[in-house]
């Protein structure tokens, strides 16, 4: 019997590829190239299955041009390139990566946190240029993470994560809001107490956002809401381009309407918007939250697992459209 075929979208781990060809025929992307939509559709021709990440979108257009596509499992946890009502109505599951990463990614944020808080990326740029000459007391004069409000909008298993970092490791006091309460005794672990959002953004001192991205959750942070922010404030994006207007930011950054910003994803990413490079009161990196090779290597073997799980028994482990499964 022939093995399905399965395109895999981007470069991977090697030992991750030769685990996928014991069980379907694989057509991948050593170099990682970086397909249009065109290109994509061209490599999906006659495939049933495909291992994606999160710059590969999946919509209408692509499902009506590759029918007999079955599966897309995404090597992320978040999945917002994938158009889950489209995929649910022709048929396609749809997998993503959460857990594995949960632990990475909340350290990261905090460090991203504590670098914004801190200025170190400024003031790194400072001491590379060659412009440290003399000590003054006020130089580079940050603000403490230690006994400081912070703030989380969006309080899944990340958000917790960095709620417990807070709390346990720093003194915090944690605030959060987020679309339904947890519940007491999770919020007695994470010494995290509920407040409304307005309150959120008005009380904390240091704000980190981790909630999923949807068209509902687009620009959640605008200007009106960096507005309500104390202008001692940072803000910490670890979640989503898009769930912050990026142009607001940059105009309140500059403005002083907070006091600095740390982002790792943006809107229209790779591409960032031209101001955020402007401005010094920000540290900028490349969608890295989830960066280590343990944490890549287990989000790829849980997209392989996704894939094996579908084609062997229809069992995949994280589906997102389990609906799908019960007309396979």
């Amino acid at each position: 019997m022939s093995k399905p075929k399965i395109l895999v979208a981007r470069a991977v781990f090697p030992e991750v590829i030769a685990r996928l060809e014991a069980h379907f025929e694989v057509e991948s992307n050593p170099s990682d190239e970086t397909w249009s939509k065109a290109e994509l559709i061209a490599r999906l021709q006659g495939k049933e299955g495909a291992f994606t990440t999160g710059g590969d979108r999946i919509d209408a257009e692509v499902l009506a041009a590759c029918p007999q596509l079955r599966i897309c499992a995404n090597m992320a946890v978040g999945y917002n390139n994938f158009d889950i009502a489209a995929m649910t109505a022709a048929g396609v599951l749809a997998t993503n990566a959460p857990d594995v990463l949960t632990e990475t990614t909340a350290d990261f944020g905090f460090a991203l946190l504590m670098a914004t808080a801190r200025r170190i990326t400024e003031s790194e740029h400072y001491l590379r240029a060659g412009k440290w000459t003399k000590w003054s007391y006020d130089m580079f004069a940050g603000s403490d993470i230690h006994g400081a409000t912070l703030g989380i909008l969006g309080m899944g298993r990340i958000g917790q994560g960095i709620a417990r970092r807070g709390a346990h490791g720093f003194g915090m006091k944690v605030i959060y809001h987020n679309r339904s309460r947890l519940d007491a005794a999770l919020e007695a672990e994470c010494k995290a107490g509920y407040v409304g959002k307005d309150e959120l953004l008005k009380t904390a001192d240091h704000l980190v956002l981790v909630l999923p991205y949807s068209p509902e959750s687009h620009h959640t942070i605008g200007a009106a809401e960096l507005a309500l922010m104390k202008p001692t404030a940072t803000l910490v994006n670890i979640a989503r381009g898009g769930i912050v207007d990026d142009a607001a930011l940059a105009a309140a950054l500059r403005n002083k309407t907070i006091a600095a910003a740390g982002l790792d994803v943006f809107e229209g990413e790779p591409t960032l918007h031209p101001e955020l490079l402007m401005v010094p009161n920000v540290v900028l990196t490349p969608h890295i939250a989830s960066a280590t090779i343990p944490a890549r290597l287990a989000m790829a073997r849980l997209a392989a697992d996704n894939l094996i799980g579908f084609f062997k028994e229809n069992k995949p482990l994280t589906p997102l459209n389990p609906a799908v499964l019960a007309i396979k």
